[in-house]
């Protein structure tokens, strides 16, 4: 994005900082300490729409220090990843007396009246501009960040004012007819969730398994069960040379809390059951050209439970080597985000050597045979709540890995784990399918999403109609002389304090 392509004459490249002031300190303002503000969130800034919500309010008091402050017409951008990735900006407005705080995660950008604010948003919302973003990021895995400089010097085309105009107008009567495609494409998305999780609860309710159950005449006890869960997870771990520390039972008032399960299960905590529950290395990762993939929270594709390599760097094999056992995942593990877009499980299915950051979680099951079940339990609405419920944090919730090995799950024996993912993956299929559709066409969506954008910053989305209307209005003039007027009244404000 910073290579300066051809664009039209009576445009102009400006540095991103020569039209907006950047992080800029609040105006004069009347408000007293009790003064209501909104508060604003890193989770209450939708991703690539634009969109956020206002429901929370602060008093002056309680924010004015250790939080970033706005006010209507800025435009705010996340800078930690994942949040920049995703996209998660806004062009504020509606601001409880015209003035809010939220995460310190945002960069500020504040443009000066000469420039349309809505042309600057379409401009960082690119996908181009996020991985330009996303290269010059610093800080250690899980803590990188776009630098205020980047954000500062970053070069942005400038067209004339009644171009900008038109641009947005344009750009917001495309997106407009898009838009309405992809709502009714993620409605159609959000049933098929619906119908996801209504098997997933039939089948750790026991329900789906029901009739098979009742025809069994050697499923183990409940307490032969946990005999057995004791006697294989010891057998495991003495198998990899392993010392388990010792889980303290649930107890009786603890299991009365509890649903009723079916005959034969047993409530567990989740690192009952496994070998390992860690994260990812701990130390900032050195790159290197070739070697081993190193994935961050970024890589975990959220809406498919698989890994994008494709976005990856490497670190070198001496690295990894160097790493802790435990923390090299392997076939059977299930890897489960833990910070930001906390929730997501990834079944490893497969023999290929990688690392990852301390964002993810590793859970190593104490058999390989119950790897399958745990993933699709993972998935459910029940594991769900209890991270959303244990998550703590501000710009990014964390589930912390001591809340993690006390998830609560039903378990039930090894025949009927292999039962359920039988009658899991009987339903599931189609539903796989229809989703696949679904978001291919929400991908080809976004590509046709980019490629208006990269025209209307390449001055190729008006027609020549169009722009002789924007030439003809009293306001224009070339992009060089706006500039010029925005350089004078810069040097009066200054020469004023």
């Amino acid at each position: 994005m910073n290579n300066k392509k051809a664009i039209p004459s009576n445009w102009a490249w400006v540095m991103h900082e020569e039209i907006s002031a950047i992080n800029p300190k609040l105006p004069n303002h009347n408000l007293s300490e009790e003064s209501e503000v909104s508060f604003l969130p890193m989770a209450c800034v939708d991703e690539v729409s634009g969109n956020y919500h206002l429901q929370n309010t602060r008093k002056y008091c309680e924010v004015k220090k250790g939080y970033t402050s706005f006010i209507d017409g800025d435009i705010i951008f996340a800078k930690i990843t994942p949040c920049m990735e995703n996209g998660k900006m806004a062009v504020l407005d509606n601001l409880v007396n015209g003035i809010g705080y939220g995460s310190t995660e945002f960069h500020v950008s504040r443009p000066h009246n000469f420039i349309e604010k809505k042309y600057l948003f379409y401009y960082f919302i690119q996908t181009a501009f996020r991985k330009d973003a996303q290269s010059n990021m610093t800080g250690s895995a899980g803590q990188l960040r776009v630098p205020t400089i980047f954000f500062r010097s970053v070069s942005i085309p400038i067209p004339p004012l009644p171009e900008q105009r038109a641009i947005v107008a344009k750009l917001e009567q495309l997106f407009s007819e898009l838009d309405n495609g992809i709502a009714c494409l993620k409605k159609a998305q959000e049933q098929l969730k619906v119908y996801r999780q209504a098997v997933l609860k039939q089948a750790f309710e026991g329900e789906l398994t029901k009739v098979w159950r009742e025809q069994q005449t050697s499923l183990p006890s409940a307490r032969e069960l946990l005999e057995n869960i004791k006697t294989e997870r010891e057998q495991a771990a003495k198998l990899q040379g392993k010392k388990l520390k010792s889980v303290m039972p649930l107890t009786q008032a603890e299991l009365d809390d509890l649903p009723e399960l079916p005959d034969g299960w047993k409530w567990k905590l989740l690192e009952d059951i496994t070998l390992e529950i860690t994260d990812g290395d701990h130390q900032p990762p050195p790159k290197s050209t070739k070697g081993v993939p190193f994935i961050t929270i970024s890589n975990i594709d959220k809406t498919r439970n698989t890994i994008d390599f494709s976005t990856s760097f490497y670190v070198s094999n001496e690295y990894y080597s160097l790493l802790k056992e435990h923390r090299k995942p392997r076939k059977g593990d299930i890897l489960y985000t833990v910070t930001g877009s906390f929730g997501v499980p990834v079944l490893i299915d497969f023999d290929k050597p990688f690392c990852f950051q301390r964002h993810i979680g590793l859970i190593r099951p104490a058999f390989q045979t119950i790897s399958k079940w745990l993933y699709y339990l993972l998935q459910t609405n029940h594991v769900f709540i209890q991270a959303q419920n244990t998550a703590t944090g501000t710009a990014q919730k964390t589930v912390a890995l001591s809340s993690l090995r006390t998830f609560l799950i039903p378990y039930c024996s090894p025949q009927e784990q292999s039962q359920i993912v039988q009658e899991i993956e009987t339903r599931l299929p189609v539903c796989d399918n229809i989703e696949s559709t679904i978001r291919e066409s929400l991908e080809k969506a976004e590509a046709l999403r980019q490629s208006i954008l990269k025209k209307a910053f390449e001055g190729k989305l008006l027609s020549e109609e169009e722009l002789q209307i924007t030439r003809n209005a009293p306001d224009w003039e070339p992009a060089e002389k706006l500039l010029e007027r925005i350089r004078a009244e810069k040097r009066t404000a200054r020469n004023k304090h």
